[in-house]
């Protein structure tokens, strides 16, 4: 197995999701810090565009989007099992659930302005609006939830959360799965990062114990690199093949188009390359990078959009 490199950022949410799953799984990584905000020429060296956190590497094999990370990550290390029968479908559908719905009503209540102090009380004003006009940007015209309709959704979430909890360690059973991990990551965001605000999680007890559960799985083995050093890695690496490579058209762009790959809602910066691969479950994008040489760079295809490039 070639290494994983992970491109992140100690208080993202959906990297903490991911940094947990690769301790529960046991999988060595390689830990490269990228910036909160833009510009991040490093990451889209790598990318050609994309700029959401994290995104893995594997050699010259890129990985956007935390959903598609996990699906490697399962296919890498199939034990211990993120998507177990039989509540494999029910898991992913609650798995998307938190990484959506729960997760922008976390950030609408955690990002309210006596949590953007609490983040940005030693950096001063000018970090906390540099990160409010980055993240505005990669917003484009998204609704937003304001904080106190926030706080009323987020306490009903986390009473059903701790329902599902009345007589398992976890969502779904006795062990982890992806539900867990997901819903998990945007509650640590106001435990960890806007700790100020954490009372909210005070009413559910079984919410709070669940939360150290998945916390005690840990990031497992990791050793920090260096961003330069990542892309010297993709170049002189080749993509992998194609485990599967079964087209599936819904657009009508064969393959070997110049295509545009985008965000749907949040991020909406596209990466350009030639289609290679248009599956059930993911693109997959080939492009080259001056310093990053030839590169694959995979999508999920569920919150992606998929159009033809406009000729030169």
């Amino acid at each position: 197995m070639q290494e994983l490199i992970l491109h992140h950022y100690p208080t993202s949410p959906f990297a903490e999701k991911i940094r947990l799953i690769l301790g529960y799984k046991n999988l060595p990584w390689r830990s490269v810090i990228i910036p909160m905000i833009m510009p991040k020429p490093d990451v889209l060296a790598l990318t050609g565009g994309y700029r959401k956190t994290p995104v893995l590497q594997i050699g010259a094999d890129i990985y956007c989007d935390s959903a598609l990370i996990c699906d490697v990550l399962e296919h890498l290390r199939p034990m211990p099992e993120l998507y177990p029968e039989p509540s494999k479908g029910l898991a992913r559908i609650l798995a998307h659930w938190g990484d959506h719905t729960l997760f922008w009503t976390s950030m609408a209540f955690s990002t309210q302005p006596k949590g953007m102090a609490q983040m940005f009380g030693n950096a001063g004003p000018d970090a906390a609006r540099a990160f409010g006009e980055d993240r505005k940007a990669m917003s484009a015209g998204m609704p937003r939830l304001r904080p106190a309709d926030a706080a009323a959704a987020y306490r009903s979430y986390l009473r059903r959360i701790s329902d599902m909890l009345d007589d398992l360690p976890f969502l779904l059973g006795e062990v982890p799965c992806i539900a867990d991990f997901a819903m998990y990551h945007p509650l640590w965001f106001t435990r960890v990062r806007t700790s100020v605000l954490a009372d909210i999680l005070n009413a559910t007890p079984a919410v709070l114990e669940w939360m150290d559960r998945v916390a005690a799985i840990g990031h497992g083995s990791m050793e920090k690199f260096s961003s330069t050093g990542a892309i010297a890695v993709a170049a002189a690496s080749t993509p992998a093949p194609l485990h599967d490579d079964i087209f599936q058209d819904e657009h009508g762009i064969p393959l070997g188009s110049r295509v545009l790959v985008s965000g749907e809602s949040f991020g909406p910066e596209p990466t350009e390359g030639e289609l290679i691969a248009a599956t059930r479950m993911h693109y997959t994008l080939r492009r080259t990078d001056e310093r990053a040489g030839t590169v694959h760079v995979h999508f999920p295809r569920i919150g992606y959009s998929l159009k033809a490039a406009t000729p030169a």
